[in-house]
């Protein structure tokens, strides 16, 4: 692929990004939770994990992560648990109101898309969604 190309699809992909953050930030609105959270949410939501795990898939220090944890324990959409390989360790897992937090706002997202999308064929999202997967897979990988 030559650099105008590879600079044409990174010029896009910021397009994406920001609208990806409009619908983000509009879709959270009045929820109590900023786009960070959201995403925090989200990860935890895949599967219980250790903070320090956590730390490293998103890409962020411990202090950050730490404080935004203790965002999330105080409204009573996080826990944390004794992790049973390490009794010395703890993992953090979505509570119930914290899974209904999260289905709620996925849910007010996806209308959010649909009616972004509605315009779209069937067809043109699932050519979309392959393309995405592709390009995910190949940023994926190690440089």
């Amino acid at each position: 692929m030559n650099a105008s190309v590879t600079a044409a699809l990174v010029h896009e992909l910021l397009g994406v990004q920001r609208a990806l953050r409009r619908i983000d930030t509009a879709s959270l609105r009045g929820e109590g939770l900023g786009v960070a959270l959201h995403f925090l949410l989200r990860c935890i939501g895949e599967g219980e994990c250790r903070a320090t795990q956590l730390a490293g898939r998103l890409g962020v220090s411990a202090p950050v992560l730490s404080r935004q944890i203790a965002e999330l324990e105080e409204q009573g959409l996080l826990a944390r648990k004794k992790d049973p390989s390490d009794g010395r360790a703890h993992l953090l897992a979505l509570t119930p109101a914290g899974k209904d937090k999260l289905m709620h706002v996925q849910t007010q997202r996806s209308a959010l898309f649909q009616e972004c999308l509605g315009e779209w064929s069937e067809s043109d999202a699932a050519n979309a969604a392959r393309a995405l997967r592709q390009l995910t897979e190949s940023l994926m990988k190690p440089a």
